[in-house]
């Protein structure tokens, strides 16, 4: 009996620290935006190229839009589980956000432009417009992490960041509603 609940003991402590949220560093949060600059990008080449592209165009913003979605999440979370960042680790991931900033607006102001020409694809704006949408909002989530975990000093410059790209999600998806 006393073997048994050393060994239940064990694997219920085991258990906890599987089960512990893991810590997640500046150099993970690091990696997440460089993923994002890299889909950002991506998707600003993909709407770029419509509506030469075609059907196999839309299909490509869609996937691309899909895995930035998935990037945001990650990126959210990996932040959030950081917890907040010192000055310095701050200015880094600050830094890093930066370059983004003109390329989603970019990408975002091209696809509310080519509305006329997604129109002629069948099912293609209501497709982009759910996109729009969920990018949104995984992207607000990441914003509000970031200025969350931002030291003070840098907290306006983030959430002027924030705002420059919910003002260009808010002017494509009204595109397409």
């Amino acid at each position: 009996m006393v073997q048994f609940t050393r060994l239940f003991v064990s694997l219920c402590l085991i258990a906890a620290s599987a089960s512990a949220p893991t810590k997640r560093t500046v150099a993970q949060v690091e990696a997440d935006i460089a993923k994002i600059s890299s889909q950002v990008t991506a998707l600003d080449n993909d709407i770029k190229g419509f509506p030469a592209s075609g059907l196999p165009g839309v299909l490509n913003i869609h996937s691309t839009a899909q895995s930035l979605q998935s990037n945001f999440k990650t990126a959210t979370s990996d932040v959030k589980a950081n917890g907040a960042f010192n000055e310095a680790d701050g200015t880094t991931i600050l830094n890093d956000v930066l370059p983004i900033q003109p390329v989603l607006i970019g990408a975002l102001s091209h696809i509310a432009a080519q509305k006329p020409a997604f129109a002629n694809v069948p099912g293609a704006p209501s497709l982009i417009l759910s996109d729009l949408r969920t990018l949104k909002t995984d992207e607000d989530a990441f914003g509000a992490a970031l200025i969350a975990a931002a030291p003070a000093d840098l907290e306006a410059q983030a959430v002027a960041i924030q705002n420059a790209i919910d003002t260009a999600f808010d002017k494509a998806i009204a595109a397409y509603a």
